[in-house]
């Protein structure tokens, strides 16, 4: 760690508290300070000190709530992963995917509320789906390295120069610039990954990154590079109960005279088959199933970054970069399960309103399925970013900027079979399934025929089969002209203002060639039992498990099955591309592109100045944006509507699809106003107010009206989207009082709160969609019904005899001209709903002198004024993702000796409220904590040895429905260690 001490004067730091707001302010401030003060040394701190005081100084020069998190050194960012190092600021939690963070929640607001760039750029997003076209705007941070970024801004208050999208926050993520720190400066990394959670993936696997960074002919030209390569092999084990299925205490699973039956409802049948029956006026949850499933992941994660810079004279500057980032996973996985036929049961269950099994048993009469599949899900994701930049000191006052960035994100499968495919296998010896749900992992009992002995290779058979094709993409055009004007004297500092054009297209599509034979294709003995592997199922486990639990499975290769079932099977109705059932279609039955063009313009009005001798800053600005969208959507063809018998009504398919158009815009005025002042020395006080937006899912606009293919006398039934739509918009108050004690330390408490509104609801309207002619709505019916009364069976008897010509050769009614169009009752999303939340921010950092000990310590609380009810059944409204949050990292950095302990913690969150089986039931993630850590050693100047470990405590992960007996999934992700060097110079 380099370190040269410092102490800025009262002038300096004054000036950079009053300008930081502005576009450009933080450059004048720097020119303004030196004028004040010569004497001002220029800092030079690496490491994890260096980090911090950058970090910090950030957070103190900001007008706004904005915190920062600094590379230690050229290469070296203090986390592995970009998301894991925002979960230590204030207010941010994080999604984990493989043992990896990946996405972000910003003061309760998940992470399609919150807006990602990069140097200042909005940044396309895409994601794919495991059963369904993707519909989210959130982007994934575990497509990025860490090793190429200089540091990453998160602003939690609105401003009228940044681009909008970030209701919950705008995260910027920065790279380096040659010209920003000119000479030649290198750093090279080489690291080698040891994964605890694989068990078939290589034991230890490379990263290896570079970055070098040199100006030219005096530091007019500058070129920076940086690049990495990362393979990680990992795993998880899994245990899933599929869902669950909630009732009323009254519903009787026998009781279908009586009204009070539902399929999957109890069945009492018997005084001691279920202990603790749930009361009548409770609700109570069946599980569709229970399973383990068995993961291994390869990920290979390719980043690169050219930046050329010239400045031919000392007031241009220009910059030309492009980013690219890959990121390639592959999971494959075994399964095995029992599902729950809903029959005679027997159980013990849990006390109050919302009952959950204890144990839950079911009986067969001859045996069932012993389901053991096995799936891949291989994808990859591809950003690019070719970016201009022109930067003009037009004048000592004046100074301009032009922006233009292409970028796109890319998601789309990385196997020729498709995105997600599953295969089903069997064997059918299952007589009893029963499952126990009062451990974390729960314990699945099978029951077997006399005399079984254990499963057999060669009583294995193919079930169903499903092989989907998945891909998103989205492009962003923008361009930005930027200015900044500022004044001489007078309390108004400076004028920021710009105008903005950008252009977001999004295509997501789907398809799925599935086959439903779940008992059984073929027979016993048409595969090899060579190619199935005997496995323990309890061995895989780190969670102690009952001595009753299912014993054994077999593994097997996807890709070997997939093969065999593709030879012996071939087409069994449904087909993908290569002919057979085995594998995916091109041919997308979802398909949604959407294109989303917005105009703004802005400015923002910096002041400065004194109140009682107290330096003070204001901004205040307001942002305007039009925003255009159209959305086309594919969706099934009708030529009209048939009559088919008496009361029923059929829309006639083309057997085509088509893309319907559906055009909405919108307006928004966003204003932002921003005070803070010094109330004593190195005590600042700051409060905000502003509104920030987000947009609705690419879902709830696209295009597409799907009707359903049954339609009554008095019209039919259908769905849509609404590009119409108003995004989600929050006004935004910010209170905030931060004491900057010393060099590196401060102290922090904020308070916030935020009156949200248009959330998406459903409504129904009246459509004639597609002008469907109605035979049951025009004058013919009329003159039959004149001629005979209203019998249907005589009204169209009428009609065949009288108009012949009008019916098919099914001797149904057809629809035509002159009928009345059909009107429809389109459920289409709406804004609808509100939430207003709040919250407190608590942080402290604190450097002990010159021990080289520290110690970062925060918390944040949010609440809000809606509640999930566990204990209705319908639909609700609530806010996802929502939930407190703490750090606590202590560290030691000096002598070139460095080690840091983390731990961060989140508490339980409400992650959806429709289930895996599409019913509305709530899922919410228990509450999480994990330990990381990480070492270094400075060798020489320029080398330095490191090592990591990630989950250090081998935390698992679990998620529930309506009673923490309701699994939903537990998986453990393991630990990972790494060890490496760097060599920097």
């Amino acid at each position: 760690m380099n370190q040269t001490r410092f102490k800025l004067s009262r002038i300096a730091m004054s000036l950079s508290l009053i300008t930081g707001a502005g576009m450009m302010a933080p450059g004048f401030a720097q020119e303004a300070a030196a004028d004040e003060n010569s004497d001002i040394e220029i800092i030079q701190v690496s490491g994890i000190r260096g980090s911090l005081i950058k970090s910090m100084d950030v957070k103190r020069s900001s007008v706004g709530v904005v915190d920062a998190i600094s590379a230690e050194d050229i290469g070296k960012f203090p986390d592995t992963n970009l998301a894991e190092s925002l979960q230590r600021i204030t207010g941010v939690a994080i999604d984990r995917s493989n043992g990896e963070g990946s996405r972000v929640t910003v003061r309760g607001f998940g992470p399609d509320f919150n807006l990602v760039m990069l140097n200042g750029r909005q940044m396309p997003a895409s994601s794919l789906e495991a059963t369904s076209a993707s519909s989210s705007r959130s982007y994934d941070f575990a497509n990025i390295a860490s090793e190429g970024i200089s540091g990453v801004e998160v602003y939690k208050t609105g401003r009228a120069t940044i681009a909008t999208g970030g209701m919950g926050s705008t995260i910027n993520i920065l790279t380096t610039k040659p010209l920003n720190a000119p000479g030649e400066k290198a750093s090279f990394g080489i690291k080698g990954v040891m994964d605890q959670s694989t068990d078939e993936g290589a034991s230890i696997t490379p990263e290896l990154s570079g970055l070098y960074s040199n100006t030219f002919n005096d530091d007019k030209f500058g070129v920076a590079i940086s690049g990495s390569y990362q393979q990680r092999d990992s795993g998880n084990k899994q245990a899933n109960s599929g869902g669950w299925r909630t009732f009323p205490g009254t519903v009787n699973g026998f009781d279908w005279d009586g009204g009070n039956a539902d399929w999957g409802g109890l069945i009492p049948d018997g005084a001691n088959a279920h202990q603790n029956y749930p009361a009548a006026d409770s609700i109570y949850s069946v599980p569709q199933s229970l399973g383990y499933a068995f993961h291994e992941v390869e990920r290979t994660r390719t980043n690169g970054q050219l930046v050329l810079q010239y400045q031919p004279v000392d007031s241009v500057r220009t910059t030309l970069d492009y980013t690219y980032a890959k990121n390639e996973v592959s999971d494959r996985y075994n399964d095995v399960s029992a599902w729950f036929n809903f029959g005679p049961s027997s159980g013990v269950w849990s006390d109050g309103s919302v009952a959950a099994p204890i144990v839950y048993s079911e009986a067969f009469g001859a045996p069932g399925d012993l389901a053991m599949g096995g799936g891949q899900f291989s994808t990859v994701n591809e950003n690019k970013s070719l970016g201009f930049n022109v930067n003009w000191q037009a004048s000592d006052n004046l100074k301009l900027e032009l922006d233009y960035h292409s970028s796109s994100a890319d998601s789309s499968p990385n196997s020729p079979f498709g995105s997600n495919n599953v295969i089903g296998m069997a064997t059918f010896v299952r007589t009893l399934t029963s499952a126990r749900f009062d451990t974390d992992l729960p314990t699945l009992v099978i029951g077997y025929p006399a005399g079984f002995t254990g499963i057999r290779g060669e009583d294995m058979r193919v079930t169903g089969s499903s092989f989907r094709n998945s891909q998103m993409r989205s492009d962003i055009d923008q361009l930005q002209l930027r200015g900044n004007y500022s004044f001489d004297d007078g309390i108004l500092n400076s004028i920021d203002f710009g105008v903005t054009s950008s252009e977001t297209k999004n295509r997501s599509a789907f398809s799925n060639v599935q086959q439903d034979n779940w008992g059984g294709l073929g027979a016993a003995g048409d595969i090899d039992p060579s190619v199935f592997k005997l496995d323990q199922l309890g061995d895989n486990f780190n969670a102690s498990t009952s001595s009753d639990m299912l014993k054994e499975f077999f593994r097997w290769d996807f890709n070997t099955i997939r093969q065999i079932a593709n030879d012996t099977y071939g087409a069994l109705g449904a087909v993908g591309d290569c002919g057979t059932s085995f594998c995916a279609s091109s041919n997308m039955t979802t398909d949604r592109r959407t294109t989303e063009e917005q105009k703004a313009a802005y400015v923002q009005l910096n002041f400065s100045g004194e109140i009682g001798e107290r330096f003070y800053g204001l901004t205040a600005g307001v942002r305007y944006e039009k925003t255009d969208v159209t959305s086309n959507a594919l969706v099934p063809v009708y030529s009209g509507i048939a009559w088919a018998g008496d009361n029923e009504f059929n829309l006639i398919s083309t057997g085509e699809s088509d893309f319907t158009e559906l055009t909405g815009d919108y307006t928004n005025v966003l204003p932002n106003v921003d005070f803070n002042i010094e109330v004593v020395e190195d005590v600042i006080f700051r409060t905000s107010v502003s509104k920030t937006l987000a947009r609705p899912s690419y879902a709830d606009i696209q295009g597409g009206q799907t009707l359903n293919a049954l339609v009554r006398i008095d019209g039919g039934t259908g769905g849509r989207g609404n590009p119409d739509l108003d995004p989600f918009e929050s006004t935004n108050l910010d209170l905030s009082l931060e004491w900057y004690y010393d060099e590196g330390s401060y102290m922090a408490v904020g308070y916030f709160t935020k009156k949200a509104k248009n959330f998406i609801g459903r409504t129904t309207v009246e459509e004639q969609t597609f002008n469907l002619p109605h035979p049951a709505q025009g004058p013919r019916y009329a003159e039959a019904v004149a001629a005979v009364g209203n019998n249907a069976t005589a009204i169209r008897n009428y009609i065949r005899t009288n108009y012949p010509d009008t019916v098919d050769a099914n001797g149904f009614i057809l629809g035509v001209p002159g009928d009345t169009a059909a009107t429809f009752d389109i459920t289409i999303p709406v804004n609808q709903d509100d939430a207003n939340l709040d919250g407190w921010e608590l942080a402290l950092q604190h450097l002990f002198g010159e021990t080289g000990f520290g110690v970062i310590a925060n918390a944040t609380f949010v609440d809000g004024d809606f509640e999930y009810d566990n204990f209705s059944r319908g639909e609700q409204f609530a806010l996802l993702g929502m939930s407190d949050t703490y750090n606590v990292v202590g560290f030691y950095d000096k002598d070139g000796f460095q080690a840091r302990l983390a731990y961060n913690w989140r508490d339980k969150f409400l992650a959806s409220t429709v289930n895996t089986l599409g019913l509305q039931n709530p899922i919410y993630v228990e509450a999480y904590g994990q330990w990381d850590a990480s070492a270094s050693y400075d060798y020489t100047e320029n080398l330095t040895f490191f090592i990591e470990a990630i989950n250090l405590t081998d935390e698992s992960v679990r998620s529930h429905e309506r009673n923490t007996l309701q699994l939903v999934n537990y998986t453990e992700t393991g630990r990972r260690f790494a060890i490496g060097a760097r060599y920097s110079f």
